[in-house]
């Protein structure tokens, strides 16, 4: 990761408070705005916003060195973010600090984004202090300005759904996956240039909340097929996403050691 010079990314932060500050308190609910150009700040600040998104949309691209998935954080963060129930990144911003019971211990904002470079793009994370992780959160509190701060995850953000009681039928879920899913994903799910892999050694890793039977099911039953979302009933997505998780994937390298460069006291 390439770090940019000190003094324009601490003015971006100072920026973000004061600009997000402006627009929050009195608003009452979270903001329901898309990603508009047309209302970005001017200057450093809506540049590192824009940036944000692009790093969302093309990871691959703008960040390759911390990504080993062939996947770009839009693949569970739909359209940017901007879609509920799609990893909706609006409110998010505000739902920070907030307890996590993986870490189990109070995370920031920073620390979710690690957790998706950790598990999801089974590769590192940006430093904290990069121009890329400021520009990450820049992106999410823009998503989110409007909303008051220390509120509850929102529930646009979650793939909530009751699953089956039985387990999932596998051989189903292969059917549903070759006449569903294979023309985007591939027939021995190994993506593409555009769609990302589902299993393989290219994909998130069985550390990511994307294995787990329950989120994958959520997400599959709001959002796919890309060309006809909210179509599958949610057995049906319970099933593809059973057929899909029997694969094999990266494993998370738990004692993986993640150390950030240290930094003079001058760059605060």
């Amino acid at each position: 990761m390439t770090m940019t010079g000190r003094a324009p990314i601490l003015a971006v932060v100072s920026a973000c408070t004061l600009a997000f500050a402006a627009c929050a308190p009195h608003a009452a609910a979270p903001s329901t705005a898309a990603y508009d150009t047309a209302t970005l700040p001017a200057g450093p600040l809506g540049g590192e916003i824009r940036y944000g998104r692009a790093i969302i949309m093309h990871t691959r691209n703008t960040v390759p060195a911390d990504v080993r998935a062939n996947m770009d954080c839009a693949a569970c963060h739909v359209n940017g973010g901007t879609v509920a129930h799609g990893g909706s990144f609006l409110g998010l911003y505000s739902a920070f600090p907030q307890w996590n019971k993986r870490a189990h211990r109070v995370i920031t904002l920073q620390d979710r984004i690690a957790e998706c470079f950790l598990y999801s793009m089974n590769g590192k994370p940006p430093p904290y202090t990069s121009r890329e992780m400021v520009a990450v959160v820049a992106y999410i509190a823009w998503l989110s300005r409007g909303t008051p701060a220390m509120r509850p995850m929102p529930a646009s953000q979650r793939f909530n759904v009751a699953l089956p009681s039985r387990t999932p039928n596998r051989v189903h879920g292969a059917v549903l996956y070759a006449a569903r899913c294979a023309m985007c994903h591939g027939a021995q799910g190994a993506g593409g240039r555009v769609f990302p892999p589902l299993w393989g050694g290219r994909s998130f890793n069985n550390g990511a909340g994307m294995a787990r039977i329950g989120l994958m099911t959520g997400f599959v039953y709001y959002n796919m097929p890309k060309n006809a979302p909210h179509t599958l009933s949610v057995q049906e997505a319970y099933d593809i996403a059973g057929f899909v998780l029997s694969h094999e994937r990266p494993a998370f390298r738990r004692h993986a050691i993640v150390a950030f460069p240290p930094l003079q006291a001058g760059y605060f």
